[in-house]
């Protein structure tokens, strides 16, 4: 921590979206930079050994170790509700599987923004530029098709690769899936992700590829004009009352470990905190609902009741299902010798298990035929355990989750204590309407009839949860509740949205809006929380692609040539 504490930007947060933004801005060398990580550095081995995540999430180490709140939806069970705190945020601890999401998602930002530049064809470019897919690489050359540069990029930070690994559980899966109507795909990433195959991954020659790695290292390090506070934690924003009788954020307050420090923004505060995260600063600081901040002993500075409001998330369903025929990782990590073959092919080779996302194979496909768009999300894995963290079973098995992309439920973020060590209260309300209970229901019916197809059959498929005894909406939606979990995807709570929307905390350019119909100056939010609705996919890329739209907006209004 330097003693000039005067910045032109001050970046909170440096996590997916605050690590690209920390590069885009402090490529300017006239630019003074300082980026705030409440976490340490990304110096735990775990981060980057793929299957790390299961030794990140739930360690203090890396994971704000957030819980929900009693869920009525889930028959009144609390979720652990992991949130990555470490350099990299979620890219350091999350599942690495790189989606855009349809075209169709930002076709609707645009509309309720009221803003075209959020339209597919203008967000497709900002994917690109950071990204480094594999397909682009020269000894790809003659596996890429015609249209792989209308649609990809290579040379960005950003790596995209294929999975290192494959399982003839999954082959099966995916082969039963194409037999009950989902067409086969190469590529998540072109617009309309409909299909089954492997994801891919954010990894580099088997290792995790997070946005630490991407956008701080080396460049950001080597800057005289950027600075970097780790360990240190934002308490609230600052702000001066202008002449106009408006509010302008001037700089933050920052508990250091040992004191509160300010640090000063001549230009912008960019508040790039996550869904969680962002919504708790700005309550801290005074924005949000009036009668919320008040009850805390919060004197308002601008009441926008959309603060911590809009929360959105994929609530993944799990079924089980006992197979005989065929390894799965349930029986190759029974034992110390499994384990120890598992962890050589990993040290020699860099694939295997120890290389694997979370979930390998990906399918996107229809509810129900009244759905125009594929409307659930499946991560198939070659195991099966209780909950996340708890032991794999002992018997072969694969788990087919699948989740509601357009959930119609809405949660909350909401301050519990005026005190910023305190987590906020998180209220996802999962399965609150009846249409999240009907795809629930609808959504196991597809697991099953997937399940029933020839290309299982010889592994002779028994689903062990929920259990055919299940057969209602009524049943499957109640069992739904008990064996659903989050997929890590909270987003909206400080969505953007179109002038006299009284919900919308920010204008489509992600400036904060005062309630008053203006601006409350020098202040934007650039991370998951500016979605007005949640992307059909995973939602670590689309974040990266807003926080590109986002530098490339302050670039340009600082009069520099773009990064």
């Amino acid at each position: 921590m330097s003693d000039n504490t005067t910045f032109d930007y001050i970046v909170i947060g440096g996590g997916t979206a605050g690590a690209l933004m920390a590069n885009r801005l402090s490529a300017d060398r006239k630019l003074r930079v300082l980026l705030i990580e409440a976490g340490r550095k990304d110096d735990y081995h775990w981060i980057h050994i793929p299957v790390g995540y299961l030794y990140c999430i739930g360690n203090p180490r890396t994971d704000w170790l957030y819980n929900t709140e009693p869920d009525a939806g889930l028959n009144g069970r609390a979720l652990r509700y992991p949130r990555g705190k470490t350099l990299g945020g979620c890219s350091s601890i999350n599942g690495m599987i790189y989606m855009r999401g349809q075209s169709r998602d930002y076709e609707q930002w645009a509309q309720l923004t009221g803003d075209d530049t959020w339209r597919w064809n203008e967000v497709l470019p900002a994917f690109m530029k950071h990204e480094d897919h594999y397909l682009g690489d020269a000894d790809q050359a003659a596996r890429r098709d015609a249209d792989f540069g209308r649609f990809h990029g290579h040379g960005g930070e950003w790596r995209v690769e294929k999975q290192r690994l494959r399982w003839d559980i999954l082959d099966a899966f995916a082969q039963a899936a194409q037999e009950a109507g989902i067409p086969h795909s190469t590529d998540f990433n072109r617009g309309s992700n409909e299909g089954v195959g492997y994801f891919q991954v954010n990894q580099k020659a088997g290792w995790r590829w997070n946005t630490a790695k991407a956008f701080l290292r080396p460049t950001c390090y080597g800057r005289p004009n950027f600075e970097m506070w780790t360990s240190a934690q934002v308490s609230r924003l600052l702000f001066e009352a202008q002449a106009d009788g408006t509010q302008r954020c001037t700089g933050v307050q920052v508990w250091d470990g040992h004191e509160m420090v300010q640090a000063q923004a001549t230009r912008e505060v960019l508040l790039c905190a996550g869904a969680i995260g962002t919504p708790q600063i700005l309550q801290l600081s005074g924005i949000g609902a009036a009668d919320l901040l008040q009850a805390q002993g919060i004197t308002p500075v601008a009441d926008l009741p959309g603060v911590g409001a809009n929360l959105q998330d994929h609530l993944q369903i799990r079924a089980v299902y006992k197979i005989n025929g065929a390894p799965t990782l349930n029986v190759l990590a029974s034992s110390m010798v499994g384990k120890a073959r598992i962890g050589l092919e990993y040290l020699l080779k860099r694939s295997g298990p120890m290389s694997m996302a979370p979930s390998q194979l990906g399918a996107f496909t229809r509810s129900s035929p009244a759905h125009e768009w594929p409307n659930l999300e499946y991560h198939v894995q070659p195991l099966s355990l209780d909950a996340f963290g708890e032991p794999l079973h002992s018997f072969p098995a694969f788990t087919a989750s699948v989740c509601n992309l357009n959930p119609t439920s809405r949660g909350t973020v909401r301050l519990k204590s005026p005190r910023f060590e305190d987590a906020p209260a998180i209220a996802p309300n999962y399965l609150s309407t009846d249409e999240d209970r009907q795809v629930a229901a609808d959504s196991l019916r597809v697991t099953r009839r997937i399940a029933a197809q020839p290309a299982l059959a010889k592994y002779q498929p028994q689903e062990w949860k929920p259990g055919v005894q299940y057969q209602s909406d009524e049943d499957l939606a109640r069992l739904a509740g008990d064996i659903a979990t989050t997929i890590f995807h909270p987003v909206g709570t400080a969505r953007m949205g179109a002038d006299g929307d009284p919900m919308a905390v920010l204008d489509s350019r992600l400036r904060v809006r005062d309630g008053r119909g203006g601006r409350i100056g020098g202040l934007r939010v650039v991370d998951a929380s500016v979605m007005p609705t949640i992307t059909s996919g995973n939602t670590n890329s689309p974040t990266l692609m807003i926080a590109e739209k986002a530098a490339g907006w302050l670039r340009a209004e600082a009069g520099t040539a773009a990064a």
